[in-house]
């Protein structure tokens, strides 16, 4: 049974992780991206070459195929990635950052990096509350 201490750190867990999407979310529109495409382009970014599609990114975002679809050609649009067939089953689109992209991406991984080491002690006492 959960006692009034272990409410008291989940609601400051959900409030951290709320602070950190809040600023995440701030950052991205700052150099003109949405929160969801800076999402899809760290997607693309963190996930083996070969593994990087339209499926991966939907997976990833928890979005519908047909949403992951949209967000990708809109990416394309803005020259943020290129899609290039896979080697072996010519039908798969892999994804590629541009350099404007890998730029981008830099940027707000940086400062994303830093707020992350500022939150650590927040969400390790968080943690270790919640045992």
């Amino acid at each position: 049974m959960l006692g009034d201490a272990d409410y008291v750190a989940l609601a400051s867990f959900r409030h951290a992780i709320r602070r950190f999407q809040a600023f995440s979310e701030e950052k991205a529109i700052e150099v003109g991206l949405t929160p969801q495409q800076h999402q899809a382009l760290l997607t693309i970014r963190g996930c083996p070459s070969d593994e990087a599609t339209v499926g991966h990114v939907a997976e990833r975002l928890i979005l519908k195929p047909h949403s992951a679809t949209g967000l990708i050609n809109r990416l394309e649009a803005l020259a943020l990635i290129t899609r290039e067939a896979a080697a072996i089953d010519r039908r798969r689109a892999l994804l590629r950052l541009t350099p404007k992209a890998y730029a981008l991406l830099d940027a707000l991984s940086a400062v994303h990096r830093e707020e992350i080491q500022r939150l650590r002690p927040v969400f390790t006492g968080i943690f270790e509350q919640l045992g």
